[in-house]
């Protein structure tokens, strides 16, 4: 709660003349939609420019900025190809390799977009007291940033999709929905993880902690068809359970093997998207008038 006092020029200030006003939180609930998306939609450079001014700080559109972008996930890429292989007995090829890039790569898309989205609302106190716009465009603003960082990847990936001969077919075109399927999902995480961040301060500290271990349990580091058969039975729990199996599965298909994948895949995919953003949208919209008191 805030209380600002005004007092008149040639009067002292007492508890009884002096004009307190009170500031209390909005009460919470879902502004009208039709409204909120049509002043969303035509404040959309407000975010563009937000996300720009975020990859100026970052030095990500200078050259040695995208350098790392790319250096410090691949190298990452390296590492645990290097485990697998001894781990495997050194079964894994260039193929592996390839899958292996384009899942670390996606992977620290999504994370990128719910780091970014988890600060986007706190590190923006300033701007969200004294402006008035939709808060909705910060946590999209994040997404963005981190989607113009995992663009300097592709054409890496691409590289090594061709020294591993993976295939180029019609299939390989499935990967744009499920990219599109990705940032949505993206959309909606960012959107949760800035709420939450509002209200818990320690969110951030602990989300290191949460995406490592969602990252041994995602389709990433090993492949679906890779699993042993003893291991089975927890992978149908994670193709319910975990949306990236789902999503970056394939996603990975498509672009890595030319495959289109099954349609079970395309609904859990679909499912998780869509739900995630309609269920992060709506929560981060019923709270933000709150966020400039708890700020």
């Amino acid at each position: 709660m805030t209380v600002e006092k005004q007092v008149a020029r040639d009067e002292p200030e007492n508890e009884f003349t002096t004009i307190h006003h009170v500031y209390e939180p909005h009460r919470a609930g879902i502004p009208p939609l039709r409204d909120y998306a049509e002043e969303l939609w035509r404040r959309r450079e407000f975010a563009t420019e937000m996300s720009k001014a975020s990859l100026r700080s970052a030095n990500t559109l200078t050259v040695f900025g995208q350098v790392w972008l790319i250096l410090n996930p691949l190298m990452l890429a390296g590492v645990y190809f290097l485990l697998v292989q001894v781990l495997s007995g050194g079964h894994h090829g260039w193929g592996f390799f390839a899958q292996l890039t384009a899942g670390l790569f996606t992977f620290y898309f999504i994370m990128g977009s719910m780091m970014g989205g988890a600060s986007s609302v706190v590190g923006g106190g300033r701007l969200l007291l004294n402006t008035a716009f939709p808060r909705l465009l910060m946590p999209f603003s994040a997404v963005r940033t981190a989607f113009f960082r995992f663009l300097p990847t592709l054409p890496v990936y691409l590289a090594f999709h061709l020294i591993a001969g993976q295939p180029f077919t019609l299939g390989t075109l499935c990967a744009i929905p499920f990219l599109l399927l990705i940032i949505a999902f993206c959309l909606g995480l960012a959107s949760f993880f800035a709420t939450l961040q509002v209200y818990f301060r320690d969110t951030t500290s602990f989300m290191p902690y949460l995406n490592r271990v969602w990252l041994y349990l995602s389709p990433v580091l090993w492949s679906i068809e890779t699993v042993p058969p003893k291991f089975q039975p927890i992978i149908h729990v994670l193709e319910f359970v975990n949306p990236l199996y789902s999503l970056i599965g394939g996603f990975a298909d498509a672009l890595v093997h030319g495959a289109v994948p099954p349609g079970q895949t395309w609904l859990a995919a679909m499912c998780w998207s869509f739900g995630t953003f309609v269920i992060g949208c709506l929560f981060f919209m019923s709270r933000e008038r709150e966020f400039a008191v708890r700020l």
